[in-house]
């Protein structure tokens, strides 16, 4: 069988291929009233596409721990039982089709109160209908965008307790994979990285005093997401920057410290944390960084970013460079990739009874 199309098992959860989708925000929930960052439609289309295409695990997009974490005002949330039940009409549905249903749990830091990408993508000021975001330090994300109040240590106690009642409100909502967000420049890499914390306290400074945020946010979710399922860990191995930056080595001793707390993957990418970095752009440009992860760790890994053919993404596992592979964009021009790949690689996904006899 390709190595594509083998069911994977982390904890008593079986993902039935390696073939995983990515979170991939959507800005398109409602901004304001009761069903603020509720999915609709649109999200349900959208993720339920690519469970009828076969793919065996699908993320949601970042989704907001707290009205104050999201990216942009209409981002996705499970701060309320609002959100919860419109979550499970979904959820219900990428299960009856064979497909995990996983969740990225996230708080946008100093990154958040922004346009959606084909708005502009830049900051939205308070009295513009943005909110004020917060940070490790008082350090804006590039020139022009808003300054991050400074957490207290009772700030960042309260947004650990978030996180955990959003994983415990994404169990009753019928996820199997809690995904907690420590990439592209959001609140946890913000404090990951020394480029963005400058703190002199015990969440600052030292690699240990900046890991510290981390592993409380994965502790307080373990504390409520059950044993038998897994979570997952999202992490930018490196800041693409030469000094001063958070990198692979980083990266690698971190995996074994989020092992010893409960993570039972790590979700590889880079970057998004420094404005104007050059990034060197190639198929399979991450890669390397999850394979450094794999090879020096018991980590399980999953590996992303520009993974377009299914002949490459079976090299990659084939070749012991991760153990399952993330596609996003390539999912978003083809929600039926996965069928394409076992088409190709000759391998097996579940078909919709209703499209049996196209196949």
């Amino acid at each position: 069988m390709s190595a594509l199309f083998e069911p994977y098992t982390l904890r008593s959860l079986t993902i039935p291929n390696r073939v995983w989708m990515a979170a991939m925000c959507q800005y398109s929930a409602e901004a304001t009233g009761p069903d603020a960052g509720a999915p609709h439609d649109w999200h349900f289309a959208h993720l339920a596409a690519r469970a009828t295409g076969g793919t065996g695990l699908i993320i949601t997009e970042a989704t907001a721990v707290s009205p104050e974490g999201r990216i942009s005002p209409n981002d996705l949330g499970i701060w309320n039982d609002t959100q919860v039940e419109a979550f499970r009409r979904i959820t219900r549905f990428l299960s009856a089709q064979g497909s995990v249903p996983g969740i990225q749990i996230a708080h946008a830091g100093r990154k958040a109160s922004c346009h959606a990408p084909w708005e502009g993508g830049g900051p939205i000021a308070p009295e513009d209908g943005g909110w004020d975001v917060v940070g490790p330090s008082p350090v804006p994300f590039a020139e022009g965008h808003l300054v991050p109040a400074e957490l207290t240590t009772e700030g960042i106690a309260e947004i650990v307790g978030q996180f955990a009642d959003a994983a415990r409100r994404a169990l009753d909502a019928g996820f199997q994979v809690v995904e907690i967000h420590g990439a592209h420049g959001y609140l946890v890499h913000e404090f990951l990285s020394p480029h963005s914390n400058r703190r002199t306290d015990a969440y600052g400074g030292s690699y240990e005093n900046r890991v510290r945020f981390a592993l409380e946010i994965v502790d307080a979710v373990r504390e409520v997401w059950p044993d038998d399922l897994p979570v997952f860990f999202r992490i930018s191995a490196t800041d693409w920057l030469e000094e001063g930056g958070w990198t692979g080595e980083d990266t690698v001793r971190l995996a074994d410290e989020l092992l010893a707390h409960g993570v039972d993957l790590m979700d590889v990418s880079t970057g998004g944390n420094a404005s104007g970095v050059r990034i060197p752009l190639r198929p399979g440009y991450q890669v390397p960084f999850a394979a450094r992860v794999k090879a020096g760790t018991r980590m399980p890994v999953a590996a992303v970013g520009l993974i377009t053919e299914p002949e490459q993404a079976e090299k990659i596992l084939s070749n012991g460079e991760a153990d399952a592979v993330l596609l996003a964009r390539e999912l978003l021009r083809n929600p039926s990739w996965a069928r394409r790949a076992a088409v190709e690689l000759g391998g097996t996904t579940q078909v919709p009874q209703q499209y049996a006899r196209a196949f």
